[in-house]
C-alpha cells in the first residue's frame, strides 16, 4: 500500500533529476532508483523537460502552454458559473414581474 501523501519535488530537484538522467545514460528507471523518486514521476518531469526544449512528442504541450490551458479553463468554469447566476436571476425577476 503506498503513501497517502503526495510528496512534493522543487522544481530545482525536478531539473537536476531530469539532467542526471541526460548526462547518465542510464535509463529514467535506474536515475529514479537512485534517487529515491517514482519512475513514473521522473519520466513525467523528463517528458515535459523535452517539451519544453521542442524536443517532445508532436502536439504535447510546453509548460507555458499548460499554464496557458490551466489559466483558460480556469477562466471558462468561472464564467459558467457567473451564467449560471445570471439565468437563475433572470428567472427570479420574471417570475417576480409576472405577480
Amino acid at each position: 500500500m503506498g503513501s497517502r501523501y503526495t510528496k512534493r519535488y522543487t522544481e530545482e530537484f525536478k531539473r537536476d533529476a531530469v539532467a542526471l538522467v541526460d548526462s547518465s545514460g542510464k535509463t529514467v528507471t535506474a536515475v529514479a532508483r537512485e534517487l529515491g523518486v517514482s519512475s513514473e514521476s521522473l519520466r513525467g518531469w523528463y517528458r515535459r523537460a523535452k517539451a519544453d526544449r521542442g524536443e517532445g512528442e508532436p502536439g504535447g504541450l510546453t509548460g507555458t502552454e499548460r499554464e496557458e490551458l490551466e489559466r483558460l479553463r480556469k477562466e471558462v468554469r468561472e464564467q459558467q458559473q457567473t451564467i449560471e447566476i445570471l439565468k437563475k436571476a433572470t428567472a427570479f425577476f420574471v417570475k417576480e414581474n409576472d405577480r
